[in-house]
């Protein structure tokens, strides 16, 4: 704290001018302040400048980074559901004309070349269901060849523990409310499909003029059965896999809002009021300016009271 003394004729210590630098030092060092939160537009550029702020800020940093990641995977995690989705509803559209096939070959009007060429088209199509189960991919790794199961990381609790939501396509996943244990896609290599045991898409190719097999009048009614069953559970999985999906969605939208709201609240503890810092950076300039001519006037007062001793 700066006081005004008197008894300027002491010309041994000169406290005006002793006054005068100090505020001139204290104006500088302010300019040079405002100057470097203008320049760089934060409020905080280190620990000095506020030590509760810094922590609190580093923190919210820290846990803003965690939530970016969990956001990146949640969408990679909607990739995957999409990708799941889209081949579901592939195989959906293959097996309807499948199961059309079959109703047209129970009629009665229908001959024995008509039903072994419904079957073999039928056929192509359980072929074309493989290639959908071998070419619905993400990451190096089938989606919907029974094995595959990821953990999406969306989030973080109070104690930065890993909040994680899974996608599960192995057989035997007891969210699909299937029949049957194994929900099996591969058409070409099991004999359980879409969760109906007994239920070979390869069976279709064996029809021939000699042996309807599963066109035969005694096993048509079957065969339609267990493609219906088969169908339904197709959807089972993709109302399932639909579910993850809606909620991956919903936790986007969550952690994008909590990653603005968190930039927020870094920006109001660390961020520089650019206009703010202009008013005190003139103020600091004004009084720099004016301890600058006060110290000059406080140095020429001793040479005045020279003259006293050499008259």
């Amino acid at each position: 704290m700066a006081f005004a003394i008197g008894g300027n004729g002491r010309i041994r210590a000169n406290i005006p001018a002793e006054n005068a630098y100090n505020a001139l030092e204290v104006a500088s060092k302010d300019i040079s302040l405002r100057q470097l939160r203008l320049s760089t537009g934060k409020r905080i550029n280190n620990a000095a400048d506020d030590v509760a702020g810094y922590i609190t800020s580093r923190a919210l940093l820290s846990r803003n980074n965690s939530l970016k990641s969990a956001l990146r995977t949640a969408g990679d995690g909607l990739n995957v559901s999409n990708i799941i989705m889209d081949g579901l509803d592939n195989i959906n559209n293959l097996m309807n004309t499948i199961k059309e096939s079959t109703a047209t070959a129970a009629s009665g009007s229908l001959g024995t070349d008509e039903k072994v060429a419904l079957a073999k088209a039928a056929y192509r199509l359980t072929q074309q269901i493989q290639t959908v189960v071998d070419s619905t991919v993400f990451g190096g790794r089938r989606l919907l060849g029974g094995a595959y199961s990821a953990d999406m990381l969306i989030g973080f609790d109070e104690k930065h523990t890993a909040l994680t939501i899974s996608i599960d396509m192995t057989t035997g996943n007891i969210d699909f409310n299937l029949s049957a244990n194994d929900f099996q896609l591969n058409s070409m290599d099991s004999n359980i499909f879409g969760g109906i045991t007994n239920l070979n898409l390869q069976d279709f190719n064996k029809v021939s003029a000699d042996d309807l097999g599963i066109f035969s009048n005694d096993k048509i009614s079957t065969t339609m059965y267990s493609l219906a069953n088969a169908l339904n559970n197709v959807n089972k999985v993709a109302s399932y896999v639909g579910g993850i999906s809606n909620r991956l969605s919903s936790q986007e939208d969550l952690l994008k809002g909590q990653v603005t709201n968190y930039n927020a609240a870094i920006s109001r503890l660390e961020d520089a009021d650019v206009a703010q810092e202009q008013l005190q950076l003139v103020k600091s300039q004004f009084l720099q300016t004016a301890s600058l001519t006060s110290l000059s006037q406080a140095n020429q007062n001793p040479s005045q009271f020279l003259k006293l001793v050499s008259s």
